[in-house]
């Protein structure tokens, strides 16, 4: 019923995907200078709810890049599927697909089952951010099962610029074993 989750603090788990436009993107890998990633698993070609907070992030990413945070975005949707919902997002971040059941519950994702063939025709992850510092830890992890719960991106965000900034020596949090 449930998977485990991938631990505040542990080592990303190495994933690879496909990408839209060709070639593969390796999840919670910076790239273009940046030395932090933010992957953003979303729901699929179904979820409009996916499609506005795609377009929110797009709109944010110069202020995530100048952090120094690279921004991904992900689904388990096909390729036909995703290119269609990108279309509307244009983003001008990586975009990759096709992430399997297994992926899903290694990264610890909740993953759902289409309610009739309208929604969607595979099992699909519920949303999900992981934010990898340069050390390739998780410093911060968001897991929902719903599509409506999800962290606003301006907080987030707000407090990566407050991590990030050295003076705060701010750690990873959650971490306390139970």
């Amino acid at each position: 019923m449930s998977s485990r989750k991938t631990p505040a603090g542990s080592q990303f788990p190495a994933t690879t995907v496909s990408k839209l436009g060709g070639g593969e993107l390796q999840l919670g890998t910076p790239q273009e200078g940046h030395d932090w990633q933010m992957v953003v698993v979303y729901r699929g070609k179904h979820c409009p709810m996916c499609t506005s907070y795609l377009k929110e992030l797009e709109a944010l990413l110069p202020e995530f890049h100048a952090l120094g945070v690279d921004v991904v975005a992900v689904s388990a949707d096909p390729e036909a599927k995703a290119t269609d919902q990108i279309a509307l997002i244009q983003p001008s971040y990586p975009v990759g697909y096709d992430l399997s059941l297994d992926q899903m519950h290694q990264l610890g994702l909740y993953v759902s089952d289409p309610r009739s063939a309208a929604e969607t025709d595979r099992p699909f992850a519920e949303p999900g951010i992981f934010v990898i510092n340069g050390n390739g830890q998780v410093q911060v992890t968001d897991i929902s099962n719903a599509p409506f719960s999800r962290p606003d991106l301006k907080t987030l965000l707000n407090g990566l610029r407050f991590i990030r900034n050295p003076e705060n020596n701010y750690p990873i949090r959650g971490t306390r074993a139970a």
